[in-house]
């Protein structure tokens, strides 16, 4: 029973391997998987795989690398689609000045107003955060929170900050990516995330584990990309770091996405 908290199955670099994905996961013990839109032009891309497919759970959000492409419906139209979707989460959203020129007032504001909205509708939301820590904890210091929590996916903040967040209602999930040498530190930094507070993500297609643990390579026009069945590696990487069996850590992983995202127990496929 394994959960993938954290994907972007609408990618179009999976369309030619979609279908036979999708249709080997649930063999590999997945249960559930929460498919994050970025933009107003692939909302409809992830509506379709939750329609299409009862295990995977939506979500829709404004992602800030997209902030200056939104349109002036873009408010109205995330609301529209949340309503549609009682069981969705408010993701992917965030801060980042990791890229070029950022327009860091613009993304502010469009996260400050998807923040509320979540709360306003008792949803969770999906935090991505790259290089803009400080600014995070301001934010979320001064706003209304998810009364369920939130999840600051591919967590690659600092250990010292992780209880702060506990205490706003935070929960960290970790990608096949932190198995590479280069993120051993963020990797040893889930080792302070209280264990009622670890999930497991892929990032899929992008954040892909390195070569001696990547079972299920995959590719995209000559370029590695991750397959989502690597949410796998996710799972072991987290048992290690914490040194307790992996079937305990399943069992606590899948108690803490349930109570995250309230999801029972048993999806009709």
């Amino acid at each position: 029973m394994l959960y993938d908290a954290h994907n972007h199955y609408q990618d179009t670099r999976l369309d030619s391997d979609r279908t036979i994905i999708l249709q080997s996961l649930p063999e590999l013990g997945v249960l559930e998987a929460v498919v994050n839109g970025s933009a107003e032009d692939d909302w409809e891309d992830v509506a379709r795989l939750a329609r299409d497919n009862a295990w995977l759970r939506p979500s829709f959000g404004l992602h800030p690398w997209y902030v200056k492409e939104r349109t002036s419906g873009w408010q109205e139209l995330l609301r529209t689609y949340l309503m549609a979707f009682p069981n969705a989460a408010v993701g992917e959203i965030g801060l980042d000045r990791w890229i070029t020129d950022p327009d860091i007032e613009a993304q502010t504001a469009c996260f400050r107003w998807q923040l509320m909205l979540a709360t306003e509708l008792d949803r969770p939301a999906t935090i991505h955060c790259l290089r803009a820590w400080g600014l995070l904890d301001e934010q979320l210091r001064n706003l209304p929170l998810p009364e369920r929590g939130f999840l600051l996916h591919s967590y690659g903040g600092p250990a010292e900050m992780i209880p702060g967040f506990v205490q706003m209602g935070a929960y960290f999930s970790l990608s096949p990516y932190f198995g590479h040498v280069r993120k051993a530190q963020q990797l040893a930094t889930f080792a302070a995330v209280p264990l009622d507070r670890l999930l497991a993500e892929t990032d899929a297609p992008d954040m892909w584990p390195p070569d001696e643990l990547n079972e299920h390579p995959l590719q995209h026009e000559g370029k590695p990309i991750n397959h989502p069945a690597n949410l796998q590696v996710s799972y072991d990487l987290l048992a290690q770091v914490r040194g307790i069996p992996r079937d305990d850590l399943i069992t606590q992983i899948g108690e803490n996405y349930r109570r995250l995202f309230q999801a029972s127990c048993v999806v009709k496929r």
